[in-house]
């Protein structure tokens, strides 16, 4: 059996003996649910990734839309020299393109479409910025990790849970698109790596286990990690969708603000599905909720209640229709020395719009990752 490590910290992948868990490496403790932050924290510790003999039933890699295409870009910054007949040196130009992903909706949250790139205005750190790339209905490629919190909490319809992921699966992948399948519970679980192929994630929904804790913040910090390996070719968009109750309550664990730079670095999308125990206020983790919102509003995304799990395929289907109905803006950052966050703000012009129209998009991103 072949093995490669990874230089990131790896997340495990599903063999034909099953799943094989991302492990936070922190010392052995008695678990206690608290969200208290503790003095000596660890990030999810590096390890090694194994292919699983090929198979019907296996899930090992599938080869996806992913790999660089050979050549340069005006993503990859760099241009290759003219020669014309002495002796030339090699020209780095970096052109570092800034994608935004925005969606325009009314006051009642539906989308509103007809913009074009005059329209808009876009800011970086307060400084106006020339819209280089526009598309009115975003059809640029798409790489998702469906993380799925498989606690006792959370899991209390199997079958519907189920039903729902894999309809929301057919509905968003594409030939271009690429989905990775995750748990997490005790610790973090990669079923299904990076496909595009509907029916290999179907598999890998069917092998989920239920535990009895929470990882959240291991969780979107290393799906945030797998989504910053993914190609940048072709605008793609990363999104991260996670369906959880708020809860964290994992020892010595990646703490929020920590998973919520990750997710920025990688550029990534947040949706976050907030399942709600059914006994009213009951159990209820309203701290974990508010963390949930937070990471969808700073990274561009959206949040979604569920009460019941039947309303699981329709915020499944919000989501689809959200990305389906996005605009895509991008500019040529400006050359600067520093590497720390960089605001980003996007206006309608006067006259444009209607009154109650709002604008949703990442609030930045760190120039150190382009």
């Amino acid at each position: 059996m072949a093995t490669c490590a990874f230089p990131q910290r790896a997340i495990a992948q599903t063999t034909e003996s099953g799943p094989q868990p991302v492990l936070p490496s922190a010392p052995a403790a008695p678990k206690e649910k608290s969200q208290t932050a503790q003095p000596a924290q660890q990030k999810p510790a590096p390890i090694e990734r194994r292919s699983a003999k090929p198979g019907a039933g296996s899930l090992d890699p599938v080869a996806g839309p992913m790999g660089s295409k050979a050549g340069t870009s005006a993503q990859d910054g760099q241009q290759q020299p003219v020669n014309r007949g002495g002796p030339v040196g090699t020209i780095h130009v970096k052109s570092r393109l800034v994608n935004v992903a925005l969606n325009v909706v009314d006051a009642h949250g539906a989308p509103v479409g007809g913009f074009e790139k005059q329209d808009f205005k876009l800011f970086e750190d307060g400084q106006e910025q020339k819209i280089a790339v526009f598309e009115r209905e975003a059809t640029s490629p798409l790489s998702i990790v469906l993380a799925i919190d498989t606690s006792e909490t959370v899991m209390t319809s199997e079958r519907l849970e189920r039903e729902a992921a894999k309809h929301f699966v057919r509905a968003i992948l594409r030939e271009q698109d690429e989905l990775d399948l995750m748990q997490f519970a005790d610790d973090v679980r990669e079923i299904v790596p990076f496909t595009n192929q509907a029916k290999r994630v179907e598999q890998g929904l069917g092998a989920l286990q239920q535990g009895d804790e929470t990882a959240l913040y291991n969780a979107v910090y290393l799906a945030s990690e797998r989504l910053a390996g993914t190609s940048q070719l072709a605008g793609r968009r990363r999104v991260l969708v996670v369906i959880s109750d708020g809860g964290d309550y994992v020892e010595n664990g990646v703490k929020y603000e920590e998973a919520i730079q990750e997710a920025q670095r990688a550029d990534a999308m947040i949706y976050t599905i907030i399942m709600v125990p059914i006994e009213a206020d009951a159990g209820r983790n309203t701290g974990g909720e508010h963390a949930l919102i937070q990471m969808a509003e700073d990274t561009g995304g959206k949040y979604y209640y569920v009460v019941d799990p039947k309303d699981l395929e329709p915020a499944f289907q919000h989501v689809s229709d959200d990305l389906r109905t996005q605009y895509l803006l991008g500019y040529y950052a400006p050359e600067r020395n520093d590497t720390g966050f960089r605001r980003i703000r996007v206006t309608l012009n006067e006259g444009k719009g209607r009154e109650g129209d709002q604008l949703r998009y990442r609030t930045g991103y760190f120039p150190d990752t382009h």
